[in-house]
């Protein structure tokens, strides 16, 4: 099947109570790891790609990157969203791109400023078939060119979001309820420690989702900076040279109650680069004298595609859904 957009994927996932994968892409082997494990799971898919994502690899080759997973994994629904879209420009390449869908990042303007940028967006991508993602709320962390510091996020107000949707006309909406973007989600202050002194993160404010639901009943919700930041990745990267401590992210738990909620779509991109950068690292150290980078690539490509499976089955349910 073509590339599709996410209309008919949330809506069964609304329904089904679980939610679709939304994994971010830069090169081939992720995009391989992840549609291959889909493919595998028969689970529709969302794959995204960011700012800085575009910058890297080029958007010609990412777009033909998917073309190809489509053929190549044609019995599952696979739309190429636009993540993080930092204006009406970036959203209008990606449509005339080929990309189904977008979204477009104005959290962190003034409500009313929010919606004029968020409509024209909408509009713009309505007319050309594209459905578009906004966002109230703002959250903390890094991810490419989004640097917000914990002091600056905020939850989003229930109470806006019937506004919002009503001016804007967007699709679906992401919101603030805790997550946080890249490998460093909270500052050990903001957590506690278990018995084994693993820092323990502050629970997501599912209250706020429950309130939204209400307001807003059967529109597809979405939560950004869901990666989970396996410990053992962890570990492997700091067993082979690497430094991160303090490295924490969303329980699997918790992203799974919020799946059987109103959620419609979790967005993962800090553990596919945990996965390749654990896998690589420790294979450099076992395997000094290779250089060839399709020996590392591989391994790396199937901890993705690994990393995923286990996702979908677990964490977001989509698996059999496709």
């Amino acid at each position: 099947m073509p590339l599709v957009t996410t209309t008919e994927m949330f809506k069964k996932a609304y329904d089904g109570g679980y939610a679709v994968g939304a994994f971010n892409v830069n090169n081939m082997e992720i995009v391989q790891g992840i549609t291959e494990a889909c493919q595998e799971q028969h689970a529709p898919v969302v794959l995204q790609v960011s700012k800085g994502a575009r910058a890297y690899a080029n958007h010609t080759y990412l777009v033909k990157m998917v073309e190809a997973a489509v053929q190549e994994c044609p019995d599952i629904p696979i739309a190429l969203h636009l993540d993080h879209g930092p204006d009406f420009e970036t959203c209008k390449s990606c449509i005339d791109g080929g990309f189904t869908s977008v979204r477009i990042d104005a959290s962190s303007k003034p409500f009313d400023e929010n919606v004029e940028i968020t409509k024209k967006v909408v509009e713009y991508a309505h007319a050309h078939g594209v459905v578009v993602e906004a966002e109230l709320g703002t959250l903390a962390g890094v991810e490419d060119d989004v640097k917000v510091s914990a002091e600056d996020s905020s939850y989003t107000r229930p109470e806006e979001v019937e506004e919002f949707v009503s001016r804007t006309g967007c699709d679906s909406l992401a919101i603030a309820i805790g997550t946080s973007h890249g490998a460093y989600k909270f500052t050990p202050e903001q957590c506690t420690r278990n018995e084994q002194g693993i820092l323990v993160p502050p629970p997501l404010r599912f209250d706020v989702l429950e309130e939204v639901s209400k307001r807003l009943p059967g529109f597809p919700i979405v939560l950004h900076g869901s990666s989970s930041v396996p410990q053992k990745f962890v570990d492997i990267i700091n067993a082979h040279g690497g430094k991160m401590p303090d490295a924490i992210g969303i329980p699997e738990e918790e992203l799974r109650q919020a799946a059987k909620l109103s959620v419609c779509k979790i967005n993962i991109d800090s553990d596919i680069r945990l996965a390749i950068t654990a896998t690589i690292r420790e294979y450099f150290d076992e395997h000094p004298d290779h250089f060839d980078p399709r020996q590392y690539l591989k391994p790396a490509r199937q901890a993705v595609k690994d990393m995923v499976a286990h996702k979908l089955v677990h964490v977001l349910g989509c698996n059999g859904k496709a």
